[in-house]
This record gives C-alpha cells, sequence and structure tokens, in this order.
C-alpha cells in the first residue's frame, strides 16, 4: 500500500495560480500512475488528470485543458499539479491518487483502477 499526502491548497483569486503536491510513502512511488480528481459539494467526483508511471504520458479533462499542468517526480515521490488562471468554477476539494499498474508508459482513465486516495485540499476561488 501507500500513502498519500496532498497540500497547497488555499483561497486565490480568479486569474492566480496554485501548485498542489502529492507526498507517497510506503511503497515505491514509481509503480503508481497517478490520477488528480475534483470534488465540489454536491457534485460527483470528477477526474482531472492523470500521469504514466514514467511521466511521458499524460491526459487532462477537456474543462483544465491548457490551464492545468500535471507532472512527477519519482526521486521524491512526489506527484504535482499546477493550477494557472484559475476559475471559480476550479473551486473544489482535490485529491490525489495512485493506481497500481505494471505498464510504465500508460495512463489511467479508470477511476475504478485508482486504490489509493489522499485526503484531499481544498481550492478555493473567489473574488
Amino acid at each position: 500500500q501507500v500513502q498519500l499526502v496532498e497540500s497547497g491548497g488555499g483561497l486565490v483569486q480568479p486569474g492566480g495560480s496554485l501548485r498542489l503536491s502529492c507526498a507517497a510513502s510506503g511503497r515505491t512511488f514509481s509503480i503508481y500512475g497517478v490520477g488528480w480528481f475534483r470534488q465540489a459539494p454536491g457534485k460527483e467526483r470528477e477526474f482531472v488528470a492523470t500521469i504514466s508511471r514514467s511521466g511521458g504520458n499524460t491526459y487532462y479533462a477537456d474543462s483544465v485543458k491548457g490551464r492545468f499542468t500535471i507532472s512527477r517526480d519519482n526521486a521524491k515521490n512526489t506527484a504535482y499539479l499546477q493550477l494557472n488562471s484559475l476559475i471559480p468554477e476550479d473551486t473544489a476539494a482535490y485529491y490525489c491518487a495512485a493506481a497500481r499498474t505494471g505498464d510504465s508508459g500508460r495512463y489511467i482513465l479508470d477511476i475504478r483502477r485508482y486504490n489509493y486516495w489522499g485526503q484531499g485540499t481544498q481550492v478555493t476561488v473567489s473574488s
């Protein structure tokens, strides 16, 4: 198993930026694909972005494409989500999740594959 801890959330004005971090411990981080998800009150948890084990392949939800960037540093056992050009609709609790996979080059879109989740970090975009 692996433990995940998100950080970096906060209150930001529209158009601002934040960088979220997801620190992993417990097992070798490089065996997991990583995804970021978000959930606003009264809404379903939605996919935001994912990155393969190697970091070579990424995929983004249409709602954040061009504004958010997912990355990882396996040597530091940490994944990141850079949030730029934030809009109020981005307000949500953001979660990182890990999915074990033997394919280092494949990203995972199926939420059912993500078995390990962090506690979440709140992002609020408001003027």
